[in-house]
């Protein structure tokens, strides 16, 4: 085990669980006055579902090494409450670090991933369904997905899935789910009359900004060691999502004939959802191109797509998270 990166996988645990309110207030500020606190109760509330379930089973389903047929697409319930949980040992041979520090790691991501969910739908679902959905669609969806995808014998990993700090696992889950869900339930009331104007751009701005500074820890930290991959890691995501935030900028110019600072604050956080599944493994230069070219294709989807189809996507979880994670695959082709 080495110690600095314990300290350096738990900070970044830390840095993953800040973007949860960080989440909670750009979805906050982008809807109307009456909406704002059921919003921001709705991304917050996955912290209290994400810990206590991950603790309970989540962990042991998610990444319990399992032997039997089912061994590939999810996990067992041998580390129950952490029961076994080393803190001595690595989840794997590999690991610098132990299997309760990585336990903490990933828990934070079985946080923010369900709240990513709930700006697809604000301000026309009920807190109750909402909290069982969430339960149900993380025992369903995350837990199995993660196992396939990070766990030792997963059936994704074992073919040759490439997911560095959470494309299929985070974001295809969540934007997926978010545009199947807000089809289901069909389109606000007052949609097509009511004028939906954005809260509070301050509020947004400061959202974009806490997920930036906590997705460093999202990104460098899924190197799992403070090494050279860390630091690549880092600086993949600090261009992609600074040449996200210019394209966005551009793209608002070309259509509006002016930057707006929500185009601005939207565009780096596409870059970030860019960039996360090849932080450690592509080029520096890579990024760049995948920065400014997940903007434009965001932008596209929300402002062209969703109107065609229809279909209520009400803060485009779907078209930030859904259809930003694809640019990586398209960059990753290119390159290797």
């Amino acid at each position: 085990m080495d110690s600095g990166s314990i300290a350096f996988v738990i900070i970044c645990a830390a840095f993953v669980l800040f973007m949860t309110p960080g989440l909670s207030y750009f979805y906050g500020g982008l809807v109307r006055r009456k909406n704002v606190v059921n919003t921001m109760f709705a991304s917050v509330v996955t912290i209290g579902i994400g810990i206590v379930m991950w603790v309970l089973f989540g962990y042991s389903l998610s990444f319990g090494i399992n032997d039997s047929a089912i061994g590939g697409f999810i996990g067992n319930f041998d580390w129950i409450s952490l029961t076994g949980v080393s803190t001595e040992e690595g989840y794997v041979d590999s690991h610098v670090i132990p299997n309760m520090v990585f336990c903490l790691f990933q828990m934070m991501f079985a946080v923010i991933t369900p709240a990513l969910i709930t700006g697809s739908v604000a301000g026309r679902m009920k807190f109750k369904s909402l909290f069982i959905f969430l339960v149900l669609w993380s025992i369903v969806v995350y837990y199995p997905m993660a196992h396939m995808v990070w766990a030792d014998g997963g059936f994704l990993a074992e073919i040759g899935s490439i997911d560095f700090a959470g494309g299929n696992v985070v974001h295809i889950s969540s934007g997926v789910t978010a545009l199947m869900l807000c089809i289901l339930l069909s389109k606000r009331y007052d949609y097509s009359r009511a004028n939906y104007r954005i809260h509070n751009i301050p509020m947004v701005a400061m959202g974009a900004f806490i997920l930036l500074f906590g997705w460093f820890g999202f990104n460098a930290g899924s190197a799992l060691e403070a090494n050279g991959l860390a630091a690549h890691a880092f600086v993949t995501t600090a261009v992609s999502a600074a040449s996200a935030m210019l394209s966005w900028m551009l793209c608002d110019v070309i259509s509006n004939k002016k930057a707006t600072f929500v185009g601005a604050s939207t565009g780096l956080v596409t870059g970030l959802v860019g960039i996360t599944p090849g932080a450690g493994f592509v080029p520096i230069w890579a990024a760049i191109i995948i920065g400014l070219t997940t903007s434009p294709i965001c932008y596209f989807m929300i402002s062209w797509v969703k109107k065609k189809f229809g279909y209520d996507d009400v803060l485009d979880t779907f078209g930030c998270h859904g259809m930003g994670r694809y640019l990586y695959r398209i960059v990753l082709s290119v390159v290797y």
